[in-house]
């Protein structure tokens, strides 16, 4: 999925943790994506930039998407990060300058690493549910991972595990015993928690993770914090576990990681390590430098790269 936030501002990640499990809560903020559908962006905020590798995380819908286009992101390029996807309702038809074409729904998991650059687009298709509703959130590859070759992968079936009442998907990492087989580039753990109306249960953590957790859906106590969607609860590390209830149905994304130690730049759809690497690659992208490549088979034009910030990520010379 592509930032098509406008102005596309410059974003220095990489927070130093805080210790002693704290708990902030903060607001998401609305962004356009496409031509008339809103997401709600989590992460990065004004307060908080990365959770463990996490430097993104929008959440889009429930919405309607039986009449119009729906989902409709043109191609548009990534680099020195991953994509992840996870689907709640809908479906969502991704293709990829590698050659990938595939559909997506709700239990399944897309995961792109962008390494080096790809171009990927993603749309709804025809015909398609009435409903779409998911999260799209992004990794940041460390810098000694930052230029792997592109790759794709789509996983089907994700382990669950029962947690107390709370019935948890792991997304990628180890969590609660059950491990993904999603291949990531550092220490991270993604995982969804369903809880049912009256359901209970301790979640265990990595005392040495960070923490960030969005509702999707209903509403939940998190270590006695009630949780809303539309907010991120951020937890610091030294936690080794969170309690979670929920006295109506509640769908959670839990993410975590250790940090990464390093900082980095987020820029449109770019991570990177200095200001020269973002000017290079959005130069690369606007004069089709095959790093990027091609996506065939979309109905449409490849995204334009926004401009560059006035005196902030000019090239040097």
């Amino acid at each position: 999925m592509s930032n098509l936030e406008r102005p596309t501002v410059v974003q220095r990640c990489g927070d130093p943790a805080t210790a002693g499990g704290t708990l902030q809560q903060f607001a998401g903020r609305k962004v356009m994506l496409g031509e008339s559908s809103t997401v709600l962006r989590l992460l990065p905020n004004r307060r908080r930039s990365t959770a463990g590798a996490w430097c993104f995380a929008d959440h889009f819908g429930p919405e309607e998407v039986d009449t119009g286009r729906g989902m409709w992101v043109p191609p548009h390029p990534h680099a020195g990060l991953q994509t992840v996807t996870w689907l709640i309702a809908g479906e969502v038809r991704h293709r990829d300058s590698l050659g990938t074409e595939q559909l997506i729904r709700p239990g399944q998991l897309n995961l792109m690493t962008a390494g080096r650059g790809v171009t990927h687009s993603e749309e709804s298709p025809v015909p398609r549910s009435a409903r779409l509703h998911g999260v799209q959130l992004w990794l940041a590859l460390p810098r000694a991972s930052a230029d792997v070759e592109p790759s794709f992968e789509h996983l089907p079936a994700l382990p669950r595990v029962p947690v107390g009442e709370l019935g948890v998907t792991v997304l990628v990492g180890e969590i609660a015993g059950a491990a993904s087989p999603a291949r990531t580039y550092s220490p991270v753990v993604g995982a969804e928690v369903v809880a049912e109306a009256g359901a209970a249960g301790v979640l265990p953590l990595v005392a040495g993770f960070e923490h960030a957790v969005l509702a999707v859906d209903g509403l939940a106590s998190v270590d006695g914090v009630d949780l809303a969607p539309g907010t991120l609860l951020y937890a610091g590390q030294g936690r080794t576990s969170m309690a979670i209830s929920a006295a109506v149905d509640a769908r959670l994304i839990v993410l975590g990681g250790r940090p990464l130690g390093e900082q980095f730049i987020m820029w449109w759809n770019f991570v990177a390590h200095s200001a020269e690497e973002i000017a290079a690659a959005r130069a690369d992208w606007e004069r089709g430098h095959p790093r990027f490549g091609d996506v065939h088979g979309f109905d449409g034009d490849r995204l334009a790269a926004p401009p560059l910030p006035p005196g902030r990520l000019r090239p040097r010379g």
